[in-house]
Parts: C-alpha cells; structure tokens; sequence
C-alpha cells in the first residue's frame, strides 16, 4: 500500500467496502445457507445450484440478497477500519525510503483484522448470520433489519459478541494473509522503482490471489464462526467447543463446508476491494492533498 494520511484511509476503506458488498452478496448468502445447513437432517439443499434454484425459485433473484442491509450497513464501516488501521500502522512501520517489507505488512495486517474484529465485524456478523437464518426459517419473526437488530439486541445482549475469540482469530489470519501476499506482491512487481503504479488489472489479479490464499488458510475458522453466530449457537459452550464438537460428530471435511462458493466470493470481493480502494485513494490524493 501507498503511504498517505490515515485520515483518508477510512474514507477510502468505507466507500470500496460499500460497493465490494452490494456486488458480490449473492456468493455470501449461499456460502451462509450451505454452512447453517448442514445441521438439517435431511439437508435441505444439494449443493450450490439447488440452493440458488430454490432461492430464486421461491423468493425470485431479490431473495438472494435477503440480509443484504445488515451486511452492507457492517461493510462500509469494517472496510473504513481497515484500511484506516492499516494505514496508521504501515505508516509507522516503513524504513527509511517508505518501503514497506512483507514482514511488517503481516503485522499491519494482523493488526487491521483484529481492529475490525473487535469494533465492527463481531456484532455485525452476529446479526447477519442470525437475520438470514430467521429469514429463512418458515415464519420469520424480524420484520426488517432494524427490527432484527433491536430484537436480537435485546434478547442477547453481549450475546452479539458470541464467537469474539473466533471472529478475531479469523479476522487476524484473514488480513494477515492477505496484506502480507498483497504487500509481497507490490513489492516485487515494483522492484527497484518505489514509484512504479499498479494498474487496476494488476492491483486486482494480486488480490484475487491474496483472497485465495487466505480463503485456503482459514475457512475451518470461517466455519466455526458461523457456528457459533447462529441460531443454534447455544449448544456450544465455546469456540473451542463448537471446534471439537464438529471434529468429533462430523469429521475433519465438516471444516472446509462452503469452501468452493467461499473461494469464488473472496477472490472477487479482495479483487474489487482493492481495485477499488487504489482508485479512490488516487482520486483522494488529487482533491484532498495533504503536506
């Protein structure tokens, strides 16, 4: 990543998160489907094309994004963290010429997907997984997103934060991952010439990569997660609990359900995100200069 203010960061992050999320939900809400679905018995769908078939066979194509609101109302400022956390720390990390190493980039990384974790992705994700779970059940009892938010608020209290441990583990390795493979990859494509810029294509061909990598490096947490963030996470008494629970009764595969529409999502949403956000930071750059 580019030096620049860390004030610009979170405008930046914001903006590429909003768009990232209202373009590849579609992938996210089948990848949540199959996760909390493997708990039916018998399954109510056969892969991924039976469950996009029943989805829009019942509700039409708008009932793949039931649930969108409460993702897209946590995307925008999930991404803003970020990237402005990030950025705080890169900016305190660089050498002497403003370069940034891989090594330290694994540590911003780490420290973004943590400040996420904690401030935004946690109770937002609760609320997620726990609004498209009711949505889909055969009497919902949330009229709207708000509604679900002040209902499962008021039912669960600091139940919203259930899967903290969970949820910064996989936020942590997620960012770690992808910030240390995006800063490897800068890094190497510059070469010698620190000022050398990334196109949009190269900026989004390195991201997919870095999403597909930390897809291969975190799904079994991933999993996990949407365990314990669910409408059934009360038969576990912790995350690793709900881990040994899954081992013991459903094997070590259990782990890596909604791996396939989880790599198509990633990759895509990496890819646009920061294609997106390099755009808006040069945009930014040219309105918004700073000394």
């Amino acid at each position: 990543m580019q030096a620049f203010e860390a004030t610009q960061a979170p405008s930046s992050g914001g903006i590429a998160g909003g768009i990232e999320i209202c373009i590849t939900f579609p992938t996210e809400y089948v990848k949540t489907q199959l996760q909390l679905d493997e708990k039916a018995n018998p399954p109510r769908y056969k892969g991924i094309a039976d469950c996009v078939k029943q989805t829009v066979g019942s509700h039409g194509i708008k009932g793949l994004y039931r649930g969108l609101s409460s993702l897209l109302y946590g995307s925008i400022p999930k991404a803003a963290v970020r990237f402005g956390m990030f950025e705080f720390l890169s900016n305190h990390m660089r050498d002497e010429k403003g370069k940034l190493d891989s090594t330290r980039g694994l540590i911003c990384g780490l420290g973004a997907g943590v400040a996420e974790a904690v401030v935004v992705v946690c109770p937002m994700e609760t609320i997620k997984v726990k609004f498209i779970h009711d949505q889909c059940s055969a009497q919902p009892k949330y009229r709207g997103f708000f509604h679900g938010v002040r209902e499962i608020i008021r039912q669960q209290g600091q139940g919203t934060y259930q899967g903290l441990t969970a949820t910064v583990l996989k936020q942590g390795s997620n960012q770690a991952i992808r910030f240390f493979v995006m800063t490897s990859l800068r890094n190497w494509y510059k070469g010698d010439d620190p000022s050398k810029e990334l196109n949009p294509f190269v900026t989004g061909m390195f991201g997919a990569i870095a999403g597909a990598a930390s897809v291969f490096g975190n799904t079994p947490l991933d999993v996990i997660k949407t365990r314990m963030q669910g409408l059934e996470a009360h038969k576990y008494k912790s995350t690793f609990d709900c881990a040994y629970k899954i081992m013991k009764y459903e094997g070590p595969l259990a782990f890596y359900k909604g791996t396939i529409p989880r790599l198509g999502r990633v990759c895509l949403d990496v890819a646009i995100v920061f294609i997106i956000y390099e755009e808006v930071v040069k945009v930014l750059n040219k309105v918004w200069k700073t000394e």
